[in-house]
């Protein structure tokens, strides 16, 4: 037998069917340890040692692999293609080693780029042996997050009250956005004018020309800055008789862009679909791991997480096929496409992202697949067959145009383009950020010396715009130019930076929020290197450099943390008053923007005499007066903070009635109409907003789909019952008779198809009930002769066997999941004979089991006490009589304190009981 472990169950399945009956494939469920959230896990004293711990909810898998592994011939390790994917074929192969696991079975570990029975069978006949390099720069990355935010993150709470945590690579992401964002407060606008003049050729077409130029002199765009000289520029053109010099018409080319890389996908992906890069890389692995095809689950599309922009030369030779078959042999190019990295620090080593068999049209697979998934697997399929088709050929067309007015000759230019053969452009055309609209129009025919004549003259005025704020696309772009972090740690990074709180998604425009700005200020004032865009790329390429086994991963550490210690070392003696005084003069331009009548931004405008200045509180930041407490004038960071209540989005056009943004005491809500709309005892219609969307953002259609919901998807097959789609205090969820399944997306609540929610619904029950929502029941075992039905439950502190009330742990030389019905009565029936009795709920400490005349006893005697079974109207008439007795024994209030402190003393210290439970245990 030959054991494969894979990271998913869904590839587990799939890929055993491939390989037949001598394989067994397992699943580890992603990665299986990692370093513990507490101070010392990496030590630099210790050359970087790490210390490492087992997830527990992966404990039970490893055993299981474990398990699987004796009488094995060989360990396959088939984990993903790239660092994580080696990282944790190591991790598992180590765990193995540590539980002796391992007797002589061969260790074999083997890479394919796509799921599907081909690539999975040839990977299987080229195996190699843990590539160790790479293991080397995966820890060191990690090690480095560690040590960042382990070491940063105690300084931002302590200097900086209020701030969250600090990383290494999200700070610097966050640095991007927060710099767009105070280049956007320091603009000043310039005012420029522009003159466009309709102009008709004999023929009678007509075209635009702009003016560029005067007296010899070449005109740019902001060289006309006022009114009057705009006015003076009019006059000279509506005096003016126009000539054509020249029309120069120059041929040019257009080639297609290379197949998707992980960053180019989350790029064309925000723009084209709206999909947030998290969404993306989510809908992708579902493609990759595959849907079933004639009974065989078979992988869409290949590993999604690569840099590289090659595809195999077999699919090229499709890509071809597919391309004369749809457009015919002129679409296809001479000799295939060759493509070449751009970005910084790419890695080549994988293919680009393309669909693993390009002959499976995107129409073919839209009725296997949900909404968001067809539409990725058609953007894929469509940017591989687009990058292997024939260059564009466009004409592009420049006619310059005389303007004689007396002594005075002016310059116009009309610029045109015409596509002569559209080449690629029949099927696809790259999505751009912030680009300046092209001038494609097709010009009339002119010739030279010939004259025009003038039907318009458009004198404008405009204003200089700051540079726009990053969409997540172009954030990605950026930081992908910028060779900061891995292209598959993007969609992480933006995730975190949103659930911290440190940046918001506005109209798809990443906008800094408070929190997020005042800790860049923080780190560019105080460690300034470690947020630089050169040293996080460096960083990145000597992680590179460790993974190409150039240099020692323990030498790259050391570097940097003798450095970065220091930095930290330097400023533990500031105060909080001087790092706020550095930071407001750092935020000036966000925290005081001019007055409307120009007066000192910094002036109090409660008591006329104080100055405002930053300053840190609980939950953090904020401005206030210098005349406290005499002035108590505070505000938020932000001065112009934008009110959401009752605002009007307009109105629902299937009522009339208008939807408004209310805000409510749990926080802002979309309400359609008034009460006055409704008849009596009727409420309004209405919504939560979604974590995440801001009021101040939220435009009438989003607002009209919240008020939807809940919304019926469809009957599931089986029960004949409904199946609801809706939005809860944990996102969005789809609900069958009482299971409910969580959504990935929050969009996917409003478009989730039947196929997709009959899917998660089965797969939820499979799972069965969350702790959230009931106990575990465990796994049954069989019955106790005097105690009743055994069971085996995974606890907090290990597993155990239970029956009648009696709890017994499972000794560490015995598993779970192989102990017998004999074994556990054995340890029940010695626990029991010990005092060993049913923990209570809530994780309060274990009673001893009550003797057999004592429990008789108990019986007889009536109860009082808090924890009692005496029904709620007893329980009532006891507490009114105690409350009559007048308090005059000492023993009992000495007593209670006691006694609440004997019934918590085996408690662990975890949260702190809330105060209402001390009234329960007095009774």
């Amino acid at each position: 037998m030959n054991i494969v472990i894979v990271e998913s169950p869904a590839k587990a399945k799939t890929i055993n069917k491939y390989l037949g009956s001598s394989y067994e494939v397992l699943a580890s469920f992603g990665h299986v340890r990692d370093l513990p959230a507490k101070n010392g896990s990496v030590d630099p004293d210790e050359n970087f040692r790490m210390i490492w711990e087992v997830d527990p909810k992966a404990a039970g898998r490893l055993n299981d692999i474990a398990k699987s592994l004796k009488g094995a011939d060989r360990l396959i390790l088939a984990t993903d293609p790239d660092r994580e994917g080696e990282a944790i074929s190591w991790h598992v192969l180590e765990v193995l080693k540590e539980k002796r696991a391992l007797k002589d079975q061969k260790i074999e570990r083997v890479v394919f780029n796509a799921i599907t029975k081909q690539a999975v069978s040839e990977a299987m006949k080229h195996p190699r042996e843990i590539d160790g390099a790479l293991v080397d720069a995966y820890m060191a990355r990690r090690a480095l997050d560690y040590l960042v935010g382990f070491t940063l993150s105690p300084v931002l709470w302590r200097k900086l009250p209020g701030a969250r945590s600090a990383g290494r690579v999200q700070s610097v992401a966050l640095r991007l956005v927060c710099d767009r964002e105070l280049e956007i407060e320091k603009f000043v606008p310039r005012e420029y004018w522009s003159l466009i003049a309709t102009l008709a050729t004999p023929r009678g077409d007509t075209f635009e020309a702009r003016l560029v130029g005067a007296d010899g002199k070449k005109i740019q765009r902001l060289d006309i800055g006022t009114g009057a000289e705009a006015e003076d520029f009019k006059n000279a053109l509506n005096a003016a008789s126009y000539t054509v010099a020249t029309v120069d018409a120059k041929p040019a080319r257009r080639n297609p862009q290379a197949p998707f890389t992980t960053s180019t996908l989350q790029q064309e992906a925000s723009r084209k679909l709206g999909f947030a890069p998290a969404h993306t890389m989510r809908i992708a692995q579902r493609l990759y791991e595959g849907i079933d095809i004639g009974g065989e689950t078979t992988g869409l599309i290949t590993y999604m997480r690569t840099d590289g922009v090659q595809i195999d030369g077999s699919a090229i030779t499709q890509a071809r096929k597919v391309i004369g078959e749809i457009y015919g042999n002129k679409y296809v190019p001479d000799s295939p496409r060759q493509y070449q990295a751009k970005a910084k620090n790419a890695q080549e080593a994988h293919e680009a992202i393309r669909p693993t068999d390009l002959s499976r049209k995107p129409a073919e697979l839209r009725k296997r697949l949900d909404d968001d998934q067809a539409k990725l697997y058609e953007l894929i399929w469509t940017r591989t067959i687009a990058s292997q088709m024939e260059s564009a050929e466009l004409e592009r067309t420049t006619v310059d145009i005389v303007a004689k007015a007396g002594a005075r000759t002016l310059e116009l230019r009309a610029t045109g383009q015409v596509i002569k053969f559209d080449g690629f452009l029949a099927l696809y055309q790259e999505g751009r950020d912030d680009e300046e609209d092209e001038d494609s129009r097709r010009l009339p025919q002119m010739s030279p010396n010939e004259q025009l004549k003038r039907q318009n003259l458009a004198v404008t005025q405009h204003f200089t715009e700051p540079p726009p704020r990053f969409s997540e696309a172009s954030l990605v772009k950026r930081m992908e130019e910028l060779g900061i972090g891995r292209p598959s740690t993007y969609a992480s990074i933006l995730q975190v930076l949103k659930d911290r709180g440190y940046v918001k998604l506005e109209k798809k425009r990443l906008h800094g929020e408070d929190k997020g700005r005042v800790v860049i200020a923080f780190l560019e004032n105080f460690f300034r290197r470690y947020v630089e865009y050169d040293f996080t790329a460096d960083l990145e390429e000597q992680l590179d450099r460790i993974s190409n086994n150039e240099i020692a991963w323990q030498q790259v550490l050391k570097d940097f943390w003798t450095g970065f210690i220091g930095a930290v070392d330097d400023i533990k003696d500031l105060r909080v008053a001087q790092v706020l005084d550095a930071l407001d003069e750092m935020l000036g331009p966000h925290i005081y923007p001019p007055r409307d009548d120009g007066g000192d931004v910094r002036q109090c405008p409660t008591c006329g005499t104080g100055r405002l200045n930053l300053k840190a509180g609980k939950f953090g930041a904020f401005v206030g007066c210098s005349n406290y407490p005499e002035c108590r004038y505070t505000r938020p960071l932000a001065a112009d903070s934008e009110a959401t209540a009752d605002r009007v989005l307009g109105q629902d056009p299937d009522t009339g009635l208008d939807v408004v943004v209310k805000a409510g005491r749990f926080g802002p809500y979309i309400q359609l109409g008034e009460q006055k709309d409704y008849a009596e005892g009727e409420k309004p219609k209405r919504a939560g907003i979604p974590k995440g969307t801001s009021p101040a953002s939220l435009e009438l259609d989003h607002a009209l789909r919240l008020l939807s919901l809940p919304r019926e998807v469809g009957i599931h097959p089986e029960t004949g019952l409904p199946i609801i789609a809706n939005l809860g205090r944990f996102g969005p969820f789809v609900k069958h008779d009482k299971t409910y399944a969580s959504l990935e997306a929050g969009d996917e609540v409003f478009d989730i198809g039947l196929n997709r929610a009959v899917t998660l619904i089965a797969e939820k029950i499979a799972k069965g009930p969350s702790k959230r929502f009931g106990a575990d029941p465990g796994k049954a075992l069989g019955e106790h002769p005097s105690l009743g039905a055994v069971a085996v439950k995974a606890g907090r502190y290990g597993a155990y066997v239970t029956a009648g009330g009696v709890n017994a742990t499972i000794p560490g030389d015995k598993e779970k999941d192989t102990i017998t019905l004999a074994e556990a009565i054995a340890l029940l029936d010695e626990r029991a004979a010990k005092g060993g009795g049913k923990a209570k709920a809530k994780g309060k400490a274990a009673k001893p089991a009550k003797s057999a005349s004592k429990a008789a006893a108990s019986k007889a005697k009536p109860k009082t006490g808090g924890d009692d079974d005496t029904p709620k109207p007893a329980k009532k008439a006891v507490a009114k009589k105690a409350a009559a007795k007048p308090k005059s024994d000492s023993t009992s209030k000495a007593r209670a304190p006691v006694a609440k402190a004997a019934k918590t003393s085996a408690k662990p210290a975890t949260k702190a009981t809330p105060k209402k439970s001390a009234g329960k245990a007095r009774g």
